[in-house]
Order: structure tokens, then sequence, then C-alpha cells
């Protein structure tokens, strides 16, 4: 009979052992480092749990909502987008946001997540519908920066920080392919032909020079060599001048001293015979002066000539 309560004993105090060991258990919570734990007390919000040790009441207090705090990518679905000029565009993109409240995060909506990667779609579609295919293509930048901007705001109120979206493809119909292949194509043919032109045109226009500049190169030496050679017949022209007025000089000279008028008069009546000799040979023809029985006469005539000089 002592031995069946003695049992029932130990069993109790195991059993509140145990009870006492889960409540321990329930009461120590260890967050994390980047998490954050939103704790409420009887149904409502008490407090967010920090990363390290943390205690909770067991059967008040509950773990309601974990988020992560890290930078989270988030792949928002691809989907078909009409530009302003109707065509369809199928975009991809990816979003990378972080919860930087996590009571906001836990009560402003009911699942961020889906908010943010809706409300990027809906954005993308606006934005995409006010450009025309080409800029899309051009002005990844700006849709990008449009799109933050526009879901940052709205998240705001989520307890969300949207930090990036970055487009990963932009794919046209195959008929838009193949039309923008064909003025690619056309567009580098057209450079193509314009280079060669303008290489053509670059030759002809330096032939030009070349031979511009030659004939002013040769036009000039000829210049240079017409001038030189008139300096050199003038240079000449007056040497000879200075000689001949010299030799007059000198004659003049000679005929003022004693003897120097009859030497004179006798050189140039040797010159005149000289001269009518040379006459005499020219040809097959015999040139004889007149009055060349008067020769005496003719001498004196030359003399007469030179004195009267």
């Amino acid at each position: 009979m002592d031995i069946m309560p003695m049992n029932i004993v130990n069993l109790i105090g195991l059993v509140f052992l145990i009870v006492v060991v889960v409540l321990i258990i329930k009461m120590i919570l260890i967050v994390p480092q980047q998490r954050a734990y939103i704790v409420e007390r009887l149904g409502r919000f008490h407090e967010v749990m920090q990363p390290g040790l943390n205690f909770l009441i067991p059967m008040v207090d509950r773990v309601a909502y974990r988020h992560d705090l890290r930078e989270i990518p988030l792949d928002v679905p691809s989907q078909i987008c009409i530009t302003r000029d109707n065509t369809q565009l199928q975009v991809d993109g990816i979003l990378y946001f972080q919860v930087t409240d996590a009571k906001l995060a836990s009560y402003g909506s009911s699942n961020y997540v889906i908010a943010i990667s809706q409300l990027a779609q809906t954005t993308l579609r606006s934005v995409i519908g006010r450009m025309e295919l080409d800029r899309t293509f051009e002005e990844r930048d700006q849709i990008n920066a449009t799109v933050v901007n526009a879901l940052d705001e709205a998240a705001a109120s989520w307890g969300v920080k949207v930090l990036r979206y970055e487009i990963k493809d932009l794919t046209p119909p195959k008929e838009i392919l193949r039309a923008m292949q064909q003025q690619i194509t056309a567009e580098r043919e057209k450079r193509a032909v314009i280079a060669t032109s303008e290489g053509k045109k670059q030759e002809q226009i330096n032939l030009a020079m070349g031979m511009r500049e030659a004939q002013i190169a040769e036009s000039e030496g000829d210049k240079q060599a017409a001038i030189n050679r008139a300096q050199g017949e003038a240079a000449a022209i007056l040497a000879k001048a200075d000689a001949t007025a010299t030799a007059l000089r000198q004659i003049g000279a000679a005929t003022n001293s004693e003897g120097g008028m009859q030497a004179l008069n006798l050189q140039v009546a040797g010159q005149y015979i000289e001269a009518f000799a040379n006459l005499a040979k020219t040809g097959n023809t015999l040139i004889v002066p007149s009055n060349l029985s008067d020769m005496a006469g003719l001498i004196a005539a030359a003399t007469t000539v030179v004195k009267k000089g």
C-alpha cells in the first residue's frame, strides 16, 4: 500500500521537472545575426527581439514573425509590356530590397514580397508604355531608376527599402528582331559606304594638295632660278660695264699722255683694216671697200672719228 503512493509522487515530480525544463527551454530564445523576431504578448505586438539571447514568457508571449534583415534578391516574373509605338516587349527583371523596419514589415502588409513584386510589374508597364521601342534599349538605367523610385516610395509604409532594380532581358517579337537586324545591317553597310567614299575623297584631296604643293615648290624653284640668272646676268653686265668704263678711262688717260694719240690712231687703223679683212672672208663673196686705193684716206677718216670722240 505504501509503494503505490510513492510511485505516484515520483511520477508527479518527474512530470513537474519535465514541465519546468520545457518552460525554461521555451523561455529562452536566441535570435541569429541580421534577423529580427516580432513578439506578440496575448495577441498584441510587444517588442522586436534583436540578435542575441532573449527571454519569453511561456503561454503568454509568442514569436509571430521572423524577418531577414539582409539584402534580398527578388526575381520579378517576366511580363509583356506595350511600348508607346504599340510594340510588344517581354521584360524580365530582378529586384533587390531590404527590411528596415520589422514591425512595419509585419503589420504594414500581409505579404510585402508579393506587394513589391506586383508593384514592380505595374510600374514597369507604366514606364515602358511612355517610351518608344528604340529608347527602351538605350535608356535601361532610366527605367531602372524610375522603377526603384516608385517602389521605394510605396514600400516605405511596409518597412521595406527598395535598393535597386535591374532589367535582365528585353525581348521584342521575332518580326521586330528581324527588322532590327536588317536595320542594323543596312546602317553598317551605309557606314561602310560612307567610310569608303570619305577615304576616296580624302585620297583625292591629298593627291590634289600634293600636286599643288609640288607645283608651288617647282614654281618657287623656277622663280629662284630666274632670280639667280637675272642676278648673275646683272652682275655680269655690271662687271662688263665696270671693265669697259675702266678701259675707257685708261684709254682716255693714255690719249692725254705723250704719243698716246698716235698709238690710238694706229690701233684704230689696224682694227679697221682687220674688220674689212674679216668681211672679205665671209662666204664665197669677196667684199672690198670702194675706196681701197685710198686706204690712207680711210685710216685718216677713222682717226678723225676718234679725235672727235
